[in-house]
């Protein structure tokens, strides 16, 4: 049984420029939209970009500091902060802002109001008494990259003065009020305890390194 097959059909040179055509069609329509993309990024109006034009920084003074950093107390606040009218509701005028406030109290022994006889030393040579005032505590620090506005709602007066203002309501009153609050936990905290037996440890240890079998260190509210 023989079985017949149909030859194909010549592709003409007519069909070939056909397909040449739609084919680099599409190559042009897909660099058109790649070129239109980059171009929009670039072009952009509403896109912005951020230029540092801040000046040198301006070494003011330099001084030398003779303390002892002993502990270091890591803290976070919520500040809850409401602000309302007398006769209006909260909706008209008003705000209340919810603020995460995150920082650092660090605790040191100041050496350099050291009376001339704070360290004495008995006839061999073998026992130290170290007399220090308590340790003290910084002013907080806080972190901005951890301190933010968690929430808040304002009324329609607030809204639209922060609209029309040149100079809306900064943040810094949250800042100031978080940084109380946290030097008064520091304060009621054991973070001076702790740097002072931090700052006892240390003294002893070094002491002793060099002979003495012994070593007293008292410490006070006043050098």
């Amino acid at each position: 049984m023989t079985t017949s097959r149909t030859a194909p059909s010549p592709v003409t040179p007519g069909r070939r420029r056909r397909w040449r055509y739609v084919a680099g069609l599409l190559v042009l329509a897909a660099l058109l939209v790649v070129g239109g993309r980059l171009a929009w990024t670039w072009l952009d109006p509403t896109a912005e970009r951020t230029i540092d034009r801040s000046q040198p920084v301006l070494l003011q003074s330099i001084r030398d500091l003779s303390r002892f950093e002993a502990a270091t107390g890591s803290f976070q606040v919520v500040v809850d902060l409401e602000k309302d009218a007398a006769f209006l509701p909260d909706a008209v005028k008003g705000s209340r802002t919810l603020f995460v406030g995150a920082g650092s109290v660090d605790a040191y022994v100041d050496f350099s109001k050291l009376a001339g006889g704070a360290v004495t030393v008995n006839a061999e040579r073998t026992e130290a008494t170290v007399r220090l005032p308590r340790a003290q505590l910084e002013k907080p620090n806080l972190d901005n990259r951890r301190s933010y506005v968690f929430a808040q709602q304002r009324g329609l007066i607030d809204r639209a003065s922060d609209f029309l203002s040149s100079s809306p309501a900064d943040q810094r009153e949250l800042y100031v009020l978080a940084e109380k609050k946290i030097a008064e936990a520091a304060t009621f905290s054991d973070l001076r305890s702790r740097a002072d037996a931090n700052t006892r440890a240390m003294l002893e240890g070094l002491l002793k390194s060099l002979g003495f079998t012994k070593v007293t260190v008292q410490l006070s509210d006043s050098p």
